[in-house]
């Protein structure tokens, strides 16, 4: 019987070389968990495949080829002691780094410079891997190894719960600082913002040293703020406005977010619970 190994961290690369500034952070992150990497590239050919193709899809399977031995190079000569590998896969890009999801500790990709787009694609490959993977996805940002605290933004939604469990063992496991933020619109929410603050470090033992802070201003751009200073932004995905593909907030961190951020999905209850969830944040203050 074969005995699988540790989950992998998996980069998702096109080529570009914002995909190697993912393979960068990936290749961190992996050495950091004492994981493997894997650097995955969707090759997808249009139209059916058959044996008179012209010779431009020799071409581009080639091409695709070296995108993902440059990348795994990029990988080994940038992080020392990376276990990289790289995997060339045919398929559409989603539906393969979704599948990735299931069994990976981690996906990290590119940012695709969204922040130039008036509007988040629905279609991005982003936004959809973002918006329906099992497992964290990072979007990495920036060249330089981010400096700073951990940053974990939490609403009243039950994805808050998930990233405020994932922010306080990575906390740990990184061995730095992190603040568990709340945005309000103004005044008059502060008392219950802070309840909400308050609640959170009693719900999740490990959070016991970590700082609040209660900010004010538009949910979106305050929070874009406070990541200029932040090592990570961990978020979840949709905040209480669970019917959309991705809440407000987490779309407006997606484009213009300044440090690499984590969105998390929900997570198996703790021990106890029947209803397999986690309690919402709302749970938390009632």
């Amino acid at each position: 019987m074969q005995i699988p190994g540790p989950a992998p961290i998996v980069v998702g690369v096109t080529g570009t070389a914002a995909s190697l500034v993912a393979v960068r952070l990936g290749a961190r992150e992996a050495v950091a968990r004492g994981q493997p990497l894997r650097i995955l590239h969707a090759f997808s050919w249009p139209g059916p495949r058959h044996t008179d193709d012209p010779p431009d899809y020799a071409s581009a399977r080639h091409r695709a080829d070296m995108i993902v031995q440059q990348a795994v190079a990029t990988a080994t000569r940038s992080v020392p002691g990376v276990r990289a590998s790289g995997l060339l896969v045919d398929g559409q890009p989603v539906r393969e780094l979704l599948r990735q999801s299931r069994t990976a500790a981690l996906i990290v990709l590119a940012d695709d410079d969204l922040a130039s787009s008036p509007r988040l694609p629905d279609d991005s490959v982003l936004v959809q891997t973002v918006a329906r993977a099992r497992c964290p996805v990072v979007v990495a940002r920036g060249v330089r190894p981010p400096a700073g605290p951990l940053i974990v933004a939490i609403d009243r939604s039950t994805c808050a719960v998930g990233a405020l469990r994932l922010a306080a063992a990575e906390a740990q496991r990184r061995h730095v600082g992190l603040e568990v933020v709340h945005v309000v619109p103004g005044a008059a929410e502060a008392a219950a913002g802070r309840r909400l603050l308050e609640a959170a470090v009693r719900q999740v033992g490990e959070l016991a040293t970590a700082r609040t802070r209660l900010l004010t201003g538009e949910p979106g751009p305050t929070l874009v703020r406070a990541s200029r200073s932040a090592r990570m932004m961990i978020v979840g995905p949709r905040g209480t406005d669970s019917g959309s593909l991705l809440g407000a907030v987490a779309g407006e961190l997606l484009r213009r977010c300044a440090c690499p951020t984590m969105f998390v999905h929900g997570i198996p209850a703790p021990p106890g619970r029947e209803n397999g969830t986690v309690p919402s944040a709302d749970a938390l203050i009632s």
